[in-house]
């Protein structure tokens, strides 16, 4: 099958279009002028009417099937109070009236513009109901509510001990309803299992969402812990069925060394992957929490907060545990950082573990959000990838600084900096911790401003990147993340024709409305996976 595309301002490198492409069989053969291109002749021939041809995004750190998974769930993100949150949890619920429990996300004290500016807690959720547990878990989900009956369901008490993880207590010397971290899990107990029809339906819904959005490649973290047997049976389901063409690449999670070793014994060894569609992809660990939670592990105390430095996900000898582990079977680490105290303990793995100075196997920091120069600088020098949501400044922006303090704030969310010391990093959005959709991602990147176009000039301006740097982060530099620059994320001859058309010009419109871009045609291997109607 030959295609052309003409009539195209289509994206090369910087400072380089062509108007005109050809592609042969899903690979790009030949780019230049519509003169040139027409030439060849065609089996389909599109006429792009002018508009704006990028490669495919690739979201270099997202959860998919969790995301599939949020569509069904109480949707709190839009919540402004938690008197917000009581009542939208009620209308779910009386909208719902099949349910035996409630689960929701998306909240975040930090946006709060009425009442308390504070996290929930059991006595906040039992307003909602006292009759069914509910369980509410915060944007970040690295902190998550429960109401009094799911604590008496779980049988958790004051006495109840969970390694990386904090069952807070209230002033009544009695659980407060607030899990962080490891906790969370605790409430898988209560939570009905889904067959793997339901899975691979919600793990589809996500995958056309991001087909429209303009995301042709995905790093996922969907395998976690104690699933990992089930999840890996329904990739391979969907992948051996060819129900998707999104590219997935797998990051798969771990905290637990008797996890890993079984996966080593397994699917490691038996899993079957053709490295285009699915790939085995990547050892993902959590060292910290959130910012927002206060569960990101600090250096210091935080500044609001004193007496506190976070959660600690792993110890330093767990972390170092697993990276030899995975070293030793040539198994890439990403390692979820986000305070400067877990991202100094991740450089230090990394550098008692990488095999050599240019880090061959790409570990990497997923987030590493609050850094300090000498991190900053040490990270470019042991060449480890890190992996961006700039997106996370809609929210921490306003934070930040109360957090932690100015002069620590100055050299984090350092993506200009990091980016001229040629450290290797990719964008992605952590959905559902925030959309996948990658152009509201990309504004932030370019403007340094939240959604609601806040601080006038953009927090930290020096930090802003060019709208070619961002799409190329975005592109070649997620397909480097995962070790396949020299097959994808360029439209380059010999790459996979791997395309988004838009219904805007980004590289002319003004910078404030790069969030407001439509994908109009998405392509995967020359065929069109997504058409806006």
């Amino acid at each position: 099958m030959i295609t052309i595309l003409k009539n195209a301002k289509i994206y090369i490198d910087k400072e380089n279009f062509h108007e005109s492409m050809l592609i042969d069989n899903g690979i790009i053969k030949e780019f230049g002028t519509n003169e040139y291109i027409s030439k060849f002749g065609a089996d389909k021939e599109f006429d792009l009417g002018g508009k704006t041809v990028l490669p495919g995004l690739n979201d270099s750190h997202m959860h998919l099937l969790a995301t599939g998974e949020a569509m069904s769930l109480c949707d709190l993100t839009q919540c402004r109070s938690i008197d917000d949150i009581i009542e939208t949890s009620k209308r779910f619920l009386t909208n719902n009236t099949n349910l035996n429990i409630v689960v929701g996300r998306g909240w975040n004290q930090d946006n709060f513009a009425a009442g308390e500016k504070r996290i929930l807690n059991r006595l906040d959720l039992d307003k909602i109901s006292t009759d069914i547990p509910i369980i509410l878990k915060r944007i970040c989900e690295h902190v998550a509510t429960v109401n009094s009956k799911a604590l008496k369901m779980l049988s958790i008490d004051e006495s109840t001990f969970v390694d990386g993880g904090e069952i807070i207590i209230g002033s009544d010397g009695k659980p407060n309803g607030i899990l962080t971290e490891n906790a969370i899990s605790l409430t898988d107990a209560i939570i009905p299992e889904k067959t793997d029809a339901d899975r691979e339906k919600e793990f589809l819904k996500a995958a056309e969402y991001a087909l429209s959005v303009g995301l042709t490649s995905v790093q996922s973290n969907d395998v976690i812990n104690g699933n990992h047997r089930d999840i890996f049976r329904i990739l391979h389901n969907i992948y051996d069925n060819k129900k998707t063409k999104l590219r997935y690449d797998t990051q798969f999670n771990f905290q637990n060394i008797n996890y890993f070793n079984e996966y080593l014994e397994t699917e490691f060894k038996t899993g079957t992957y053709d490295g285009k569609f699915l790939s085995k992809g990547a050892l993902k660990l959590f060292k910290d929490g959130s910012l927002g939670g206060r569960t990101a592990l600090m250096l210091n105390d935080y500044l609001d907060k004193p007496g506190i430095k976070g959660v600690a996900a792993l110890s330093d000898e767990q972390l170092e545990e697993m990276c030899y582990a995975a070293a030793s079977r040539n198994i890439r680490v990403i390692t979820h950082a986000i305070g400067d105290g877990a991202i100094e303990s991740v450089i230090k793995a990394y550098e008692k573990t990488i095999d050599n100075r240019n880090n061959s196997l790409r570990h990497g920091i997923v987030h590493c959000q609050i850094t300090n120069k000498n991190q900053l600088e040490r990270i470019a020098e042991l060449n480890i990838s890190v992996m961006y949501q700039p997106i996370f400044l809609d929210c921490d922006a306003k934070i930040v600084e109360q957090r932690i303090g100015k002069e620590l704030a100055s050299t984090s969310y350092a993506f200009n900096t990091l980016n001229k010391l040629c450290a290797p990093i990719s964008f992605g959005t952590d959905s559902p911790v925030e959309d996948c959709n990658p152009f509201p991602n990309i504004y932030c990147a370019v403007t340094r401003q939240g959604l609601d176009g806040t601080p006038t000039g953009g927090y930290l301006p020096a930090e802003r990147l060019s709208v070619e740097d961002a799409i190329d982060i975005y592109t070649v530099g997620s397909a480097y993340n995962e070790i396949k620059e020299s097959f994808k994320g360029r439209l380059y001859k010999g790459y996979a024709a791997d395309l988004i058309v838009l219904n805007k010009d980004i590289f002319t419109i003004d910078h404030n409305d790069i969030k407001n871009i439509k994908v109009d045609l998405t392509m995967i291997d020359g065929e069109i996976v997504f058409e806006r109607k």
